[in-house]
Order: C-alpha cells, then structure tokens, then sequence
C-alpha cells in the first residue's frame, strides 16, 4: 500500500470524494472552516503530511461566509480577531494561507485558480456545514478528504448516537491513548508561494465591515479571539482556576470555569492542546480529572449527539420516553407564561434567571450551571416544550459566543428534553424531565453574589 493511501486510512479521515491526487496538481489545498489555527491541527497535519508525500506546498483557504446560520456581528467579529494568530502560525509551519470574504469565498473557484492535486477539510457535524462539504465534493473533480479536528477521539469510531456519559465514557477511554498524544506540528518540506494571479486579503483586512449580516447584536470586550489569546486564558485557567475545579465549577459566584468554550468553538485551539496541559499541570487529580470529564467525554457526548441525530436543534431529538412524558403535561396550566421577546429581555419574575440571560446577552457567555437553570426555566415558563426548545436554541445561538455548536444544543437537549438524563419525580409541565427551581439552586451557590457580579459587570464596575 502506497504512503498516501495509508494516510487515507487515518480513523481521523473521511474520504468524500475518492480517486488518486491529480499528478499534474501544483499544491495541496486545506479547507480551512471549523479549526482555526495553524497549530494542534489534524486537519491541517494530514494536509502537511499529503504534501509532503507529494513533494507539493501546502495552501490553507479561509473563505468567510455572510450566511452561516443564526451567526451576526458578534460572531463574525470574534472570527476575525484570530485571523492574524492563522496567518503567523501557518507560516511557521511553511504553509500558504489565503483569505477570501463574501462573495469571493467559493472553494470551487479557488481550486480552479491554484490546480490543486488534493483537497482536505476539516469536520463539522452540523447539518448546514456538512451540506457544503456533500456540495463540495460533487462540485470538485478531485479527491477531498475532511479530518475530524474538532475533537479528541474520531466520532466516527463511535459508530451510533450513545445514550449517555456512561455509555460513551468506556469507548472514549479505551481509545483516548491512541489520540492524546503530545503534539508535534511538522512543517511542510515546500514553502508555497502565492502567484500574482491569485488574490488574498491582507490579514489585518477588516473583513467584516462590508458583510451583508446582522448587525444588531454588537461584539464584546470581555473576550477576544485568536489562538493567542485562547493560549493565554489557557494558561490563566490551568495555574488559577485549575486547583479547586471540582468543587468550584458549579458555582457561578465562584466563576472558577476555564472560559475556554468561545475559543474551542470557533477553533482557536484545540481539546487536545487543552487536555494535554489539563493533565500534565501541577493541580489536584481530582480537579484534573473532573476537567477532562468535562472536556473530553461530555463535550464529545455533545459532538456524537449532533453527528448522528438529524433532529438536534428540535424537540424531536428526545428520547421516547421523554417526548412521552412532555406530551402528557403539555397542557400543564402554568403559573407564569413569557414571550420570547419577554425573555430576550430579561423580563420576568426572577432576579437569578434574568442575571444569567443579561450575561449572555450582554458578556457574550453564561457560566455552564446557569445554563442548566436558564433553559429549564424557558420550559416551564412557556406554551410548550416545542416552543421552550426553539426559544432556547434561538437565544442560545443568536447571544452566545460558543453559539451554534454541538455543546450548546446538547445542552439544550438535555435541560429541556432529559437528553442523556434518566426520568426523575413526576411533576407539573415537567413529567418526569429533571427539575430545577430557584430556591434549590439558590442553595448550592451564593446566588445574590452572582446577581450582583454580573449587574456589576455589564456596568463597568469589575
């Protein structure tokens, strides 16, 4: 078997469209969408390695896109911060980089200007962006192959939809040790260098001003994009917040989480640069180990959820148990009953749920436990669970940083339709879907703290 064939054969890879590399190729194009950075990069590594068994430089093409699904001005901003740490980091590693907005973001006519013999992509499970790889691969008349960039372990290798953590925590461990292993970045053996003919944005472009997008949810300046910046709230996270994680975590007036999910959601680094610093730091191992549950087997539980079940943005995705249980207390009475603009606003009755929707909507993020309350309480708090699950992943979408992304659905998933939960207590507009309440979260953390920290931030005052 040839070297590049073997490559093919990666549990990392998926070959779209098969065929050998066309010989009379000029380079090797990665399709950079998902994973952006130059560094801790599958994608990017087994394009490196093509190239490099081809003897062929190695381009990587960013086009931003105006239409990406429920994303605005926040989003796009935050995107293209990192677009300087991309450009540096490829350059260390050899590689070309080429930078394209709307309308000139085609992948196709790209292709056509460079002659490339092989396309790599990375992975994205969901449904929007995997059509444009299915569009790409009919569009290109050559191989194309994605990588699995986005997490540690190959989702592919898990083969279905799991119903839990405990049921996907023994497949992820037993295959862990044949993916976290220590980086090592290799560069490409020839440098690209870009013709006359084909254009690039500079990379200090302001790449956002003349895209046709929503505009009314403005940027935020308690985060900033970029690998640089995600390395350094790394490094803050593992020396600062890391000890203690454990008992910590769930305590929003603590706010002891590693704020890490902005930059593994748009690719600014990568789970495997984070689990390896994770396990090698000098912390309690029972703060380690919570982390990496954390990060490995639930945010990986997450991506599984949306990779196999087309539904994970809708109520449909439910287990039957749960859609039974929903459908038998839809007509519930409920005590209160808020409109989406209602909540937009932060306009109800409870002080604890209004501080956690104005920390989204105003700090870009919503610490993980108020996660929890805050979409449990829209399914209380609504007509139906239908409508609780669309509002949630609306808001979720539109407001958060990590919006969009599988960790955000499955979240909704399982606050609203006991997705990788079991039933519990049966009661009013619940069944028998886990239950939270005001009073009993209140007790597990100083929750005035919280109210007050985060009225206190959106003023400047922190």
């Amino acid at each position: 078997m040839l070297p590049l064939e073997r490559l093919a054969l990666d549990p990392r890879v998926t070959v779209r469209r098969a065929g050998p590399p066309d010989p009379d190729g000029r380079v090797v194009v990665y399709w950079m969408q998902r994973a952006q950075r130059g560094i801790d990069n599958p994608a990017l590594d087994v394009a490196i390695e093509a190239g490099n068994l081809l003897g062929k430089p190695v381009v990587a093409f960013l086009g931003v896109v105006s239409f990406y699904p429920h994303a605005n001005l926040r989003a796009y901003t935050f995107l293209a911060q990192g677009i300087p740490d991309i450009a540096s980091s490829l350059a260390k590693r050899r590689v070309g980089f080429v930078l394209r907005v709307w309308p000139d973001h085609h992948l196709t006519k790209f292709c056509h200007e460079v002659k490339p013999s092989l396309v790599i992509g990375d992975e994205n499970p969901l449904g929007e962006t995997e059509r444009w790889r299915q569009t790409a691969a009919h569009r290109l008349h050559l191989p194309l192959w994605t990588v699995d960039a986005d997490v540690i372990v190959p989702g592919k290798l898990l083969l279905k939809e799991q119903y839990a953590a405990r049921t996907i925590r023994p497949r992820i461990h037993a295959l862990l040790g044949e993916f976290l292993k220590p980086v090592t970045n290799v560069k490409a053996r020839v440098a690209w260098q870009r013709p006359a003919r084909v254009f690039s944005l500079r990379t200090d472009s302001d790449v956002v001003s003349n895209l046709p997008i929503d505009r009314s949810v403005a940027p935020v300046t308690n985060f900033r994009g970029g690998a640089d910046e995600a390395t350094r709230t790394l490094r803050r996270f593992v020396h600062k917040r890391l000890p203690g994680y454990a008992t910590r975590r769930n305590k929003p007036d603590l706010d002891g989480t590693s704020r890490l999910s902005p930059y593994l959601h748009f690719g600014h680094i990568g789970p495997r640069t984070v689990a390896l610093a994770v396990r090698e730091a000098e912390a309690p191992q029972l703060d380690r180990e919570a982390f990496l549950e954390e990060l490995i087997v639930r945010r990986e539980l997450a991506t599984n959820f949306v990779r196999f079940n087309p539904h994970y943005a809708t109520i449909e995705s439910a287990e039957p148990w749960a859609r039974r249980t929903l459908s038998r207390h839809a007509r519930d009475e409920r005590e209160y009953v808020y409109s989406e603009r209602q909540f937009e606003q932060a306009e109800t009755h409870d002080a604890l749920w209004n501080a956690a929707q104005q920390q989204m909507v105003c700090g870009g993020w919503m610490h993980g436990y108020m996660r929890m309350y805050w979409a449990k309480k829209i399914l209380e708090w609504t007509r139906s669970p239908a409508e609780a699950y669309e509002i949630a992943v609306r808001l979720n979408d539109r407001y958060e940083l990590d919006g969009r992304d599988p960790n955000g659905y499955a979240g909704v998933a399982w606050a609203i339709a006991g997705k990788h939960d079991r039933p519990w207590f049966e009661r009013s507009v619940y069944g028998t879907i886990r239950y939270m309440s005001s009073a009993s979260t209140s007790k597990k953390f100083d929750a005035k703290t919280y109210i007050e920290r985060v009225g206190g931030s959106l003023h400047g005052t922190l």
